[in-house]
């Protein structure tokens, strides 16, 4: 499918920082990336601090990927570059991943991914908002203004990312995404959009929208699916089970909060109703 002519632009704004790790270029035009950390021993994986990480996660999710470069092709050149770009976007998003999944620590897992999806999904329903109110098409011309292109790589690399997650995190995720219907209808619009932009046609990242949406029960699962990240295949889970207690104790944690922020936020008696 034939799309309009995009001019390149600036350059782009990925980049990332995990537990003080340094960031450099990895890409010509690119102004910084960050530098994958997969090979982390995994003792300092465990002792890495949450909130460096946290930042890490905001800034991967916030900083989209423009169309930028001067590669030259055939077809839609800001599509075609975008590409390019997304292919380093989704490996800096993968070794963040790991370093995650690395972690021997379920509480801290479970509390990353608490603030992480709250913040993915914001991104994700923002750019929604953008791209729907220009009317931009997922396959039609590749957006020319910078707020559009900002927005584009945004639903496309949250969208993937999200999938990521959901298969390495399956429980985790379930125990979200299960009692959210804003977060269905999101990601069930932000996957049908990725399918129809050409992004995911071709290339290592394909069968992450479709293994992503038979996870979540959004497609009808094939007889040959398969979780390739996912260890525990039993139906049945312990009560015992550690990451189960976690999520049980989280759980009981945020309803005692939201409690004492009802409380605070309950009606009080004005000074001049008080002296009557």
């Amino acid at each position: 499918m034939s799309r309009a002519a995009a001019a390149p632009s600036r350059s782009s704004r990925s980049c990332g920082l995990v537990g003080g790790g340094r960031v450099t270029d990895r890409t010509p035009n690119s102004r910084s990336h960050f530098v994958p950390l997969g090979d982390v021993p995994s003792s300092r994986v465990v002792d890495m601090d949450l909130s460096h990480f946290l930042v890490f996660l905001f800034v991967l999710l916030l900083s989209g990927t423009g169309a930028t470069g001067s590669l030259k092709t055939s077809l839609d050149p800001g599509l075609e570059i975008y590409k390019k770009l997304f292919e380093v976007k989704r490996r800096e998003q993968l070794s963040a991943l790991k370093n995650l999944v690395q972690l021997d620590d379920v509480h801290q897992q479970y509390k990353i991914l608490d603030v992480m999806l709250k913040g993915l999904f914001k991104v994700l329903e923002d750019s929604r908002t953008v791209l729907i109110a220009a009317d931009v098409l997922p396959d039609g011309p590749f957006p020319q203004d910078e707020k559009l292109k900002d927005a584009f790589s945004q639903v496309m690399e949250n969208t993937a990312f999200f999938g990521d997650v959901v298969l390495r995190f399956p429980r985790i995720v379930h125990h979200y995404f299960d009692h959210n219907s804003n977060w269905n209808l999101l990601i069930r619009w932000g996957i049908s959009f990725c399918n129809q932009s050409g992004v995911f046609d071709q290339g290592p990242h394909s069968p992450i929208l479709g293994l992503m949406a038979q996870e979540l029960g959004i497609s009808e699962k094939g007889s040959d699916f398969q979780n390739p990240f996912k260890v525990d295949r039993t139906e049945f889970v312990s009560s015992s089970d550690p990451l189960q207690k976690a999520l049980r104790e989280e759980e009981k944690r945020r309803r005692k909060e939201e409690k004492r922020k009802e409380i605070r936020k309950g009606p009080r008696i004005s000074r001049s109703q008080s002296e009557l």
